[in-house]
């Protein structure tokens, strides 16, 4: 199949209806589907053919979707990349991909004339603005020169649709090879388990241009009927506003997300009664972010967890029936999940070891990189690098990714474990622990700490608070204070960065 099929069926189903809403414009259906119709057959025109790589680099706006489509429609290949990425990888992502053609903005041109500078490949500039300076071409006078009328390239399920990188909060971005299948039966394998009526008002905040974003538009397809509020920017006071306006019932957010969402000084002047699902993933939830929501706006957070190398969303809790705080859930419908030790023998309920996935929707391999696709895919397992456990009723807890244990004289520390009791703190808005080298225990831990707006703390006071609650050997040896945390473009916080500090 050819994922640009999903959106010819969703019409067929549902007839034309408003499908994306963006600062107060609406488009439908239709209205989305002759427009990548026409950029595909603009596409085509200037020499993009089936297995050539596009470059969309552009924030949340319905360019994106229409791209998207008009990329599959010609059996192109997909390469989103967040327009906030850093030049070095942006540029190493044009050299990798050897891509043809960019879509993007003109304020991002000097950006992009910068990192093509060791990418020969890339002929074509296509900007969005609805003026483009010579040497460009224009997005829409690409759509309104071609007609709406095209076949669809036929594909192999194992066809290549989209290479989406990893953020690379561990290394160099590699580039994972999502196929039209795999993409597909992600979606078709989440709908089935949370089993959503077709209909829904969401918003979009998060990155379109990042996994996450591929699947959700792809999820929205195969349940149909929706429409969806897209922001292009995080903006509390916009969210809670797009909720009231359009009366949205679902929402995908990360923890920070919640964070500022209590933060906000005056939720009550908005009217949140629409929303239904609050959705969390891409990080850990703490435990006191889940009951201070709850306590302020009365809805209960599900988290969820997905990778981008298994199409982003695999497992949740149950959105009709229990929730396990501080879990992410149950597989999904058609995945496979284990816990195995060092050795690889499968562990049962209750211990700790890595987490494994399983399923179709796993990706084909990671781009020219055979000896680390051989690292993480082995015997149809994915080796997350994810440390956790099972419980008795098949629930999953992920305690820490592998790489950011803590080894402290030679006993095994999580951070989460740390940074839960810190949370619990009256002043701490967010929180991070890191290893630090240490002459006698090899390493130590350090606390780096955002505080509440207003509120005041010292170092001696956090480490004093954490003794009362931890063991004095799993408290903080020092606190450092700053303004923000450094995350990637979807909320993880980059350890790496703070290990720099």
């Amino acid at each position: 199949m050819n994922l640009a099929e999903l959106p010819i069926r969703e019409i067929d189903r549902f007839g034309e209806h408003v499908s994306v809403i963006f600062k107060e414009r609406q488009w439908t259906n239709l209205e989305m589907r002759k427009t990548a119709m026409r950029l595909a057959n603009g596409l085509k025109s200037i020499g993009i053919n089936k297995g050539d790589r596009v470059i969309i680099q552009i924030p949340n706006c319905p360019e994106v979707y229409q791209s998207f489509q008009a990329v599959y429609m010609i059996g192109a290949v997909l390469v989103p990349i967040n327009f906030m990425v850093g030049d070095v990888e942006t540029a190493y992502i044009y050299q990798d991909t050897e891509a043809k053609a960019v879509i993007s903005s003109k304020i991002f041109l000097p950006k992009i004339e910068a990192c093509r500078k060791n990418a020969p490949d890339l002929r074509h500039i296509i900007l969005i603005d609805p003026d483009v300076p010579e040497g460009t071409l224009s997005f829409h006078r690409l759509v309104e020169e071609h007609s709406d009328q095209i076949a669809i390239e036929p594909t192999h399920d194992d066809d290549l649709a989209a290479l989406i990188y990893t953020a690379g909060t561990t290394g160099v971005p590699k580039g994972v090879m999502h196929t039209h299948y795999s993409l597909y039966i992600n979606a078709e394998m989440q709908h089935k388990t949370v089993n959503l009526p077709p209909g829904m008002s969401s918003v979009n905040v998060l990155p379109l241009c990042h996994s996450y974003g591929i699947a959700s538009l792809n999820y929205g397809l195969v349940v149909g009927g929706g429409k969806t509020v897209v922001l292009d920017k995080i903006d509390i006071d916009a969210i809670f506003s797009a909720i009231e306006q359009y009366r949205a019932d679902i929402i995908g957010a990360v923890p920070t997300l919640y964070v500022y969402m209590l933060m906000h000084p005056n939720p009550e002047k908005y009217d949140l009664s629409s929303m239904k699902y609050w959705i969390s993933g891409s990080a850990p939830l703490t435990l006191d972010t889940w009951q201070r929501f709850k306590e302020k706006f009365g809805g209960e957070i599900i988290e969820g967890w997905g990778l981008t190398e298994a199409g982003a969303n695999n497992s949740a809790n149950p959105f009709h029936g229990t929730k396990k705080i501080r879990s992410i859930g149950l597989p999904m419908q058609g995945t496979r999940m284990k816990v195995i030790d060092d050795q690889g023998t499968e562990l049962p309920p209750g211990q700790q070891g890595e987490i494994l996935i399983s399923g179709p929707m796993l990706m084909k391999g990671y781009w020219r990189k055979p000896e680390e696709t051989a690292k993480v895919l082995r015997e149809g397992w994915l080796y997350t690098g994810d440390i956790g456990y099972r419980d008795e009723d098949g629930y999953y807890f992920i305690t820490e990714r592998k790489k950011d244990i803590i080894i402290k004289g030679g006993e095994n520390i999580a951070p989460r474990e740390v940074e839960e009791v810190l949370y619990s703190h009256a002043s701490v808005a967010e929180a991070a622990v890191v290893g630090m080298p240490d002459e006698v225990y090899g390493e130590d831990i350090k606390a780096f700490i955002v505080l509440k707006p207003g509120k005041s703390a010292t170092a001696e006071e956090i480490i004093a608070y954490c003794q009362g609650k931890l063991k004095r050997f799993k408290s903080p040896k020092e606190v450092i204070f700053i303004d923000a945390l450094p995350k990637n473009l979807v909320g993880k916080i980059l350890r790496k960065e703070l290990r720099k500090m």
